[in-house]
């Protein structure tokens, strides 16, 4: 028998071992939690032209309990763009690509094979969908909403990996009947799975509807595969059409004008932590009209009434979509986002137009097709200089908010920079899916996109080197605190957007280098991407 010598200490002697074994121990069980948990659920919520300083939680007065619950249980960023215009928004967030890659470097077009290349008009072959890879690992694919990225059948999102498809495939439509178009002989085509589809003439709001396909989708759903929900609603794009009850929240308040309420959210966004203390407000838009010279101010106050009753009734929506998760039991296994896809339209001058498509000009009915206008844009892209199609900073930020408390805290805020080409790299990355090399035969473009997880995950790293942008002429990069940008035939603007990110001092002049840098970087891309006149 082999007698082991006491030692001195003898209780600490195997310290070591015991906390390896605890170590190991540890590790085996959090990979065996990984494993054997569920692939995570994904809801992925978009808004339409709306305004980086229209929710509650980024600095707004409209009433959106729901988002910024999400906002309260997940994260938010202040500093996450997008491609400044639907289309090619959307082509990114689909694709993980530049637009100009995927096919869309300008709007959707109606007539095929007239242009190939990056301004073709809808999404190439060269590029997958969030739905088609995500199906490659067993997900269950819907979307319901506004597609707007391909106009033609072969083009539509159950041609593009969606497994149900309930939606407007073109862009702006009448909330309540999609009949009455913004000019005669304009067809807005809708579709359910893949057959054109004329939705019902009464009881009928878009915003209403699209909820409640994407919870007929999550009533059906078999809980044995995960799902991918993609809701894009189209509130609060014009035409201006909301309920009376939703109206009447809000009549009244604007009477103060723009101005007005653009320096009270600028101070709740301050006290919110959303923006820099040391920030400028923006002045208001030069096109934008004072509010002492609108003659009918009454009709501007209901004009920003029934675009606030707009984004109310969103969040009512988006809050039933997260109550059935809730009742699934799926609400905490499902990774949500919500973002815009471009910043408030200016569409059309500074008081909007009236009645496009010869409707009467009513504004509380469907018989309506108006715009809010530029003067109320520049309140809702509050601190920010211009607005949608633009690529300042107005144009192309937009509120992201993420839950998932699986892998987000509660209550965080980051200025880490992201972009919707993230999109696809984070989704394959929390999915466990591979990007694909081909598709049918044809190559596959390598995803420009990084994934947000470690920003999610509370790491501080920085996904991007530079984001550039290009739109109808207007376009920038962006890389680390300095931005590039011009307005099309323009002069270039040079600014440092930490310390200036309202974009007020042109530095141009006093940065030559940085200015030769950041456009050679530019012209590279451009060239690379397929940009023309770049």
């Amino acid at each position: 028998m082999i007698e082991i010598p006491k030692l001195k200490n003898e209780k600490f002697y195997f310290l070591p071992f015991i906390i390896a074994t605890i170590f190991l121990f540890g590790c085996e069980q959090k990979i065996n939690e990984i494993s054997e948990n569920p692939k995570p659920n994904i809801l992925l919520i978009m808004a339409d032209d709306m305004g980086y300083s229209d929710l509650g939680c980024y600095g707004s007065e409209i009433s959106t309990p729901n988002i910024d619950k999400l906002a309260k249980e997940g994260i938010r960023f202040t500093q996450f763009y997008n491609s400044a215009r639907c289309c090619p928004t959307r082509a990114s967030l689909l694709t993980g690509l530049y637009s100009h890659q995927a096919g869309m470097g300008t709007m959707v077009t109606t007539e095929p094979d007239t242009v190939k290349g990056a301004y073709q008009g809808y999404i190439n072959d060269n590029c997958v969908t969030l739905a088609e890879v995500l199906k490659t690992v067993g997900y269950k694919t819907y979307m319901s909403g506004k597609w707007h990225v391909g106009e033609f059948e072969s083009q539509w999102p159950n041609n593009r990996g969606f497994d149900e498809y309930y939606g407007l495939v073109s862009g702006a439509m009448n909330y309540f009947d999609i009949a009455k178009s913004k000019r005669e002989g304009l067809e807005r085509v809708f579709v359910k799975n893949g057959k054109r589809y004329t939705p019902p003439t009464e009881g009928f709001y878009s915003t209403d509807a699209f909820t409640e396909e994407a919870i007929g989708y999550l009533t059906q759903h078999n809980s044995e595969n995960p799902f991918f929900l993609y809701l894009a609603y189209n509130a609060p794009h014009w035409p201006l059409h909301a309920y009376p009850e939703d109206i009447k929240k809000y009549k009244g308040r604007y009477k103060d004008g723009w101005a007005e309420l653009r320096k009270q959210r600028w101070q709740k966004q301050k006290a919110l932590g959303i923006v820099d203390e040391s920030w400028e407000l923006s002045p208001q838009d030069p096109e934008a009209m004072n509010w002492e010279d609108v003659k009918d101010k009454e009709r501007m106050d209901l004009k920003m009434a029934i675009y606030a009753a707009q984004i109310d009734r969103m969040d009512a929506n988006i809050g039933r979509v997260i109550n059935k998760l809730s009742e699934m039991d799926q609400l905490d296994n499902t990774l949500i986002i919500f973002l815009s896809d471009n910043g408030a339209c200016a569409e059309e001058g500074a008081l909007g137009f009236e009645a496009l498509g010869g409707w009467d000009g009513k504004l509380d009915t469907k018989n309506s097709y108006a715009s809010y206008g530029r003067s109320w844009a520049n309140a809702s892209n509050t601190p920010f200089r211009l607005h949608k199609s633009w690529v300042h900073e107005g144009g192309i930020s937009t509120p992201f908010i993420a839950r998932f408390p699986k892998m987000i805290k509660p209550d965080q805020v980051t200025d880490q920079l992201g972009h919707v080409i993230d999109l696809m790299s984070t989704f394959v990355e929390v999915s466990g899916a591979t990007y694909p090399k081909s598709k049918n035969g044809k190559s596959i473009i390598p995803l420009e996109g990084k994934s947000l997880v470690p920003v999610l995950s509370n790491d501080k790293s920085e996904p991007h080197n530079s984001i550039y942008w290009e739109h109808f002429g207007n376009k920038a990069i962006r890389k680390g605190d300095w931005k590039l940008v011009s307005v099309a035939n323009g002069d270039w603007e040079l600014y440092n957007i930490k310390k200036d990110r309202t974009e007020l001092n042109n530095l141009i002049d006093e940065q030559p280098q940085i200015f030769n840098d950041l456009n050679k970087d530019y012209q590279k891309w451009a060239v690379r991407v397929g940009v023309k006149n770049n």
